[in-house]
């Protein structure tokens, strides 16, 4: 076993974990995150995406111990004031979502797009960025207009902040 550090949806964590443990075993088994699924293991789906150190990851081809000292935020840590992050509301509004297996993934995933591509997404952007997160049950059209509709208004509500 092997001591790790890191901040988890900004509260310091630390544990004896074995050195081959993945990042996604860790945060679900050790820490009951069970927003984060386990869709493939073989990091296609998506289902399994986090942001570490400010950056989306695939947490199914992480080991928790690449992870010390860093920053991981979850599906649960995205709107830690209680009130649903821009993007979960964004796809909650537009239906984007059946079984729900694919949806903290697909919501990590595209607030990384925003902070990377900026609030004026095209559906073909989208797409592309998209490119990694499976949904097995539905058409992306709907996520596709929940992504526009979570950007823009991540967009509003950092001016909103600014002013």
């Amino acid at each position: 076993m092997t001591a790790v550090a890191m901040s988890v949806n900004g509260k310091p964590v630390t544990a004896d974990v074995e050195p081959r443990m993945l990042l996604v075993q860790f945060l679900r088994e050790h820490l009951r995150l069970t927003g984060t699924h386990i869709g493939c293991d073989t990091s296609q789906c998506g289902a399994c995406v986090v942001h570490v150190n400010g950056r989306a990851i695939k947490s199914c081809t992480a080991l928790a111990l690449s992870c010390e000292r860093a920053e991981v935020t979850t599906i649960e840590g995205l709107a830690p004031e209680g009130q649903l992050h821009p993007m979960q509301e964004a796809f909650r509004e537009h239906h984007a979502l059946q079984c729900g297996f694919c949806t903290p993934g697909m919501i990590m995933a595209a607030v990384d797009m925003v902070h990377r591509k900026g609030h004026k997404l095209d559906e073909e952007t989208i797409r592309e960025q998209l490119a990694g997160n499976f949904c097995r049950c539905t058409g992306y059209h709907n996520i596709v207009k929940a992504v526009a509709a979570g950007a823009e208004a991540m967009g509003a509500r950092q001016m909103g902040r600014a002013a």
